[in-house]
């Protein structure tokens, strides 16, 4: 049976080997994953969350596996409820949940494909407690080296190889006294005293942040009318938190919108496959008129109101988050929630945000190939617009951040393009100054989230190497199109099966879906829905490869024969 190594457990392992098993050729699959508990991801596992942290996805955008989250958690007892600290009236498909209920709903669903995996005649070896040392390439199979916890070394030898790591955060998340760089684990946090305590960032990386520091001094309790309070504990005087951002902006709340998503007419997946055929040169600015006509098309009064015939690329931004940049970020957030819960009550849709919220996925096939400048100027100005429409958080996470804010425990900031951020390594202490303010904080975590890697962050010693895997690349514009050249621009460089580019010594069988090895020129690869397309695309390269060696395999033999 052809040998199938999937390192790495959570969402995009586990659609990944979904593919796999559904092959009516048998396979021998060895699961490597570094935590003890397989099938639960970092994002949602109870060792690194809090529990009070909620995922930013509804249950109905989640892919089912073997069921759907909404049938798993109606198919629970009520103890079992009780554990998850839910209650069985609230369970509904456009409802959010914790993290956690999320790890366990996947790891049941990661032993049940297990279990339909043998039953198919499958080889499955799940090895928890796993880590993998290196990855080496050779010119038919990959090495694969890994230490057991607790135990011995080994290596084993693999035909394909699916990188599915996820995630890549330190195992020591206080670097300096003080000083957190990520929220993860949140029991780290936790242990924050009550101080002044400095966020950065205010996507949901940052709720999460502020939510858990804030859980470890006090509760967040609802009244009779369902208003959501915070109490803070006697002893939390000296208690803060500052969240701090460039526009120093709230993410809004969670917007209904029909699921499936109905058809793009404008800025469709033809017309922009059309565009990356015809006019390379010009591919950003092009993709940018079928965006403005789409949202023209869909709500002619919102594009009036911002200017967007007048929109460049350079200034969408601008238009875009405006009015907000003008009022108070806790007015906005109140006033966008009221609308928010209205629409959701009511089923109605914002015709502008649901068509941004359709095109982020049709315009990111157009990123691999913008040109040097184009990417430049996507990043800088057009990529915020997506980032901010689709990054909308639950209702309960922006009612949290209103109830800290009315017991005067939470302010925001805006920080600029340019700032300065102070450590000292002696003591605890953090000073975030700009042109116009200095803040002293006690504790400062940085939640800006999960940052792009390049291929001499891989933490595999062999696949560093210069003659292995190399960074990414676009062109770079020239008058001289037969001259053009190229520069490097981080990720990792990999094939439309997200096979890393490599020597023609070295097998190609090497599947990375890792996503902070992809997030420069695939920006939107987040989430839950990503790690199914990933880990289905990749299963089905996979079992596509299979079958064409066996095709070729049967036609020498037969020639031989001959």
């Amino acid at each position: 049976m052809t040998r199938i190594a999937i390192i790495g457990s959570g969402p995009t392992g586990i659609y990944a080997l979904k593919g796999l098993i559904a092959s009516e050729r048998p396979l021998s699959i060895t699961i490597f994953e570094e935590t003890p508990d397989a099938g639960k991801g970092t994002p949602y596992h109870p060792a690194v969350n809090d529990r009070a942290m909620l995922a930013n996805i509804a249950s109905i955008e989640i892919p089912p596996i073997c069921e759907s989250l909404v049938d798993w958690l109606s198919s629970r007892t009520d103890d079992e409820l009780r554990v998850l600290g839910i209650e069985r009236r609230a369970i509904g498909d456009r409802e959010f949940y914790p993290r956690v209920v999320l790890g366990d709903y996947f790891a049941d669903q990661f032993w049940m494909l297990v279990k339909r995996g043998i039953a198919a005649r499958h080889a499955i070896d799940v090895k928890a407690g796993h880590k993998i040392l290196d990855i080496k390439l050779g010119r038919d199979d990959i090495s694969l080296s890994f230490a057991r916890r607790g135990g011995e070394a080994g290596e084993a030898q693999f035909g394909h190889v699916i990188m599915a790591t996820g995630h890549d955060w330190p195992e020591n998340t206080e670097v300096a006294p003080g000083y957190f760089s990520s929220p993860w684990p949140a029991d780290a946090i936790r242990r924050i005293g009550p101080v002044e305590v400095g966020v950065l960032g205010t996507s949901l990386s940052g709720i999460d942040a502020v939510v858990s520091v804030a859980t470890a001094h006090g509760m967040f309790l609802r009244d009779e009318d369902d208003t959501l309070h915070y109490q803070p504990e006697p002893d939390s005087e000296g208690f803060h938190l500052t969240m701090m951002s460039r526009k120093g902006l709230l993410p809004e709340a969670d917007f209904y919108c029909p699921i499936p998503y109905r058809p793009l007419d404008v800025c469709t997946k033809s017309a922009v496959e059309r565009l990356i055929s015809d006019v390379p040169d010009r591919l950003l600015d092009e993709v940018f008129e079928l965006f403005k006509q789409e949202i023209v098309l869909n709500d002619p009064d919102y594009a009036a109101r911002i200017g967007l015939g007048l929109s460049t690329v350079e200034d969408i931004a601008d238009r875009y988050f405006r009015v907000r940049e003008e009022a108070d970020p806790f007015v906005w957030a109140a006033r966008n929630l009221s609308e928010a819960k209205a629409n959701k009550a009511t089923r109605s849709t914002v015709e502008w945000r649901y068509a941004i919220l359709r095109m982020h996925e049709v315009v990111a096939l157009a990123v691999p190939h913008f040109n040097d400048s184009d990417l430049k100027r996507f990043h800088e100005h057009f990529k915020t617009v997506f980032v901010d429409d689709y990054a909308t958080v639950p209702h309960q996470s922006v009612e949290r951040l209103l109830a800290l804010h009315n017991v005067g425990k939470l302010h925001v900031r805006a920080l600029g393009d340019d700032y300065d951020i102070q450590r000292t390594d002696d003591e605890p202490g953090t000073i975030v100054s700009t042109d116009t303010q200095s803040m002293s904080f006690s504790a400062f975590i940085d939640a800006t989230g999960q940052h792009a890697l390049s291929a001499s962050d891989l933490p595999f010693p062999s696949l560093r190497r210069a003659d292995v895997l190399k960074d990414a690349q676009t062109t770079i514009r020239e008058l001289d199109k037969a001259n053009a050249s190229f520069r490097r621009t981080g990720g990792i460089d990999i094939d439309e099966d997200f096979r890393p580019r490599v020597g023609p010594d070295l097998t190609n069988h090497l599947y990375c879906v890792s996503v902070p090895f992809l997030l420069h020129k695939l920006p939107f690869v987040q989430g839950i829905t990503s790690s199914h397309e990933l880990g289905k695309r990749v299963a089905r390269a996979i079992l596509a490869s299979i079958s064409r060696d066996e095709r070729l395999f049967q036609f020498d033999g037969s020639r031989e024969a001959t």
